[in-house]
């Protein structure tokens, strides 16, 4: 007769190896969506519109099963160690919000989202919002239907940021953003009424030959494993995968090849996060990355606290000035990639300071559009609204505004904070790795990135998902979640380079 111990035992093989299935599922479904803005022939969405609604209900199908449901009421007496609980709480999480939302609102949300990215991508090449208007009522619509099934009492918005970042809260995020606002748009004002202007290395064109050499050359020297990854071009840089195959994608700026290599460098911050995770733990929750806000931690800190750093430019000068024909100094790349624009609409190629307005004229429209408290038709001008207040600038164009981003296209509401709250958390990873990495800028300057990669997954890539974020975060820096060093950082940096 078996013992209980040896019942557990059993039980929690049999609940690992259907965990298994999902997230394999799930991820034959990332390949699918990298394939559909990489690869595939634009008459292809239909097709990939079924193809991605099929894997995304059986996704939902093996998260719901009555299976899974028994399996975790039985391990809730089980004697589990740590890593097995974590285990436990991440798929019981997903799998008592999935069985709230009704399959055919899954696959509804699916095909959606599938069919509005050739909507999207027209809209925006046309300047056309009202060609994308129906398509994103459809979305936020079908969005709100998605909260309420989970949980029709609470503020839809918050249940949805919940899906990104499900245990910072929405509560912190709103702070982080107010905090920010109030102290850096002092900041930019100084730096506007300073005299400096800071240098231009760079005079006509780069052709994207030109430039995916030196993004190519830099993802070489960062240390990116190529038999483990790729590097194409996207209307919208991402980067997706697994410990065994994390791609990257960039696109092209012709008078700014600093765009270019700045968006690499962020995707691959956020790809040697997914090749960092345990291989051993693939397909677990143990193996998987710890949402959205850790994995954008990785992003800002490889873009911002190495790539923009007068260090890396000690290293990197000789190489971008071979690539390009350039004969600047390291003084003045390091100034180039830092400069603070008094003109920037496109989120992407904001400088790191106005960067977080962008996301604050995001979150509050989209927080406002599923509240109901907004109409996507007044959408442009409470954009362009917005922008003008918080950055001093007015779109001309709603493709240079509110039809930039892909995000809503995917049905993305929520996912906006998280990047002030991965930047937020990149400076605070930043400084208490400078403690511990003897000689941390000296190692950048001779191109040896191999202790920083080494502190980072030990502090966070080899963890997965086994915490929850806010541990993760005392856990890696011995403090909880602040935006202290955030803001620290960026006052010292900024008003160094602007004498302000």
């Amino acid at each position: 007769m078996a013992t209980a111990s040896e019942d557990s035992e059993s039980t929690y093989e049999q609940f690992l190896d259907h965990v298994r299935r999902l997230h394999y599922i799930g991820d034959a479904g990332g390949v699918l969506n990298w394939d559909q803005q990489v690869m595939m022939p634009d008459a292809g969405t239909p097709a990939r519109a079924k193809q991605t609604s099929a894997i995304s209900t059986l996704h939902h199908d093996l998260l719901t099963d009555d299976a899974l449901a028994d399996w975790l009421d039985e391990l809730d007496d089980a004697d589990l160690d740590p890593e097995q609980e974590a285990v436990v709480r991440e798929v019981r999480r997903d799998h008592e919000r999935a069985t709230k939302v009704p399959a055919d609102l899954v696959e509804r949300i699916s095909e959606a989202s599938s069919n509005a990215l050739p909507v999207w991508k027209e809209a925006k090449a046309e300047d056309d919002f009202d060609a994308f208007a129906d398509t994103l009522e459809e979305l936020v619509e079908l969005r709100r239907e998605y909260a309420a099934a989970i949980d029709p009492d609470r503020d839809p918005y918050e249940v949805l940021f919940e899906e990104y970042e499900p245990y910072l809260g929405i509560d912190t995020a709103e702070d982080v953003l107010t905090e920010l606002r109030d102290a850096l748009v002092p900041l930019i004002d100084d730096i506007a009424d300073s005299d400096v202007t800071l240098a231009d290395p760079f005079e006509g064109t780069y052709d994207d030959e030109t430039q995916h050499d030196l993004v190519e050359t830099a993802l070489d020297a960062l240390g990116y494993d190529w038999d483990r990854g790729r590097l194409d071009t996207a209307p919208h840089p991402f980067s997706m995968g697994t410990q065994f195959d994390a791609r990257v994608t960039t696109r092209f700026t012709p008078e700014d090849p600093l765009d270019a290599l700045g968006s690499t460098i962020h995707e691959f911050g956020h790809a040697t996060y997914t090749l960092g995770l345990p291989q051993e733990d693939y397909g677990t929750p143990l193996g998987d990355n710890r949402d959205l806000s850790v994995h954008e931690s990785q992003s800002r800190f490889w873009e911002n606290h190495v790539g923009r750093s007068r260090p890396f430019w000690d290293f990197f000068t000789e190489t971008a000035n071979d690539h390009l024909g350039t004969h600047a100094t390291a003084q003045q790349f390091y100034e180039a990639s830092n400069e603070v624009y008094d003109d920037n609409l496109i989120r992407v190629e904001a400088d790191e300071l106005t960067y977080h307005m962008h996301i604050i004229v995001r979150f509050e429209i989209e927080r406002d559009l599923i509240r109901g408290d907004l109409d996507v038709a007044d959408v442009p001008a409470v954009w362009n609204d917005k922008m003008e207040e918080y950055l001093g600038v007015r779109p001309d164009t709603d493709a240079e505004g509110c039809l930039q981003d892909i995000h809503w296209t995917n049905g993305s509401f929520g996912y906006f904070p998280t990047y002030t709250l991965g930047s937020v958390l990149a400076a605070q990873l930043d400084h208490h790795a400078r403690q511990d990495i003897d000689g941390f800028d000296d190692h950048v300057r001779a191109g040896e990135f191999g202790p920083i990669h080494d502190w980072l997954t030990e502090n966070v890539h080899q963890h997965g998902a086994r915490y929850r974020t806010d541990d993760l975060v005392e856990e890696a820096t011995g403090e909880s979640f602040t935006a202290e060093h955030f803001l620290d950082y960026a006052d010292e940096k900024y008003r160094a380079l602007y004498d302000c």
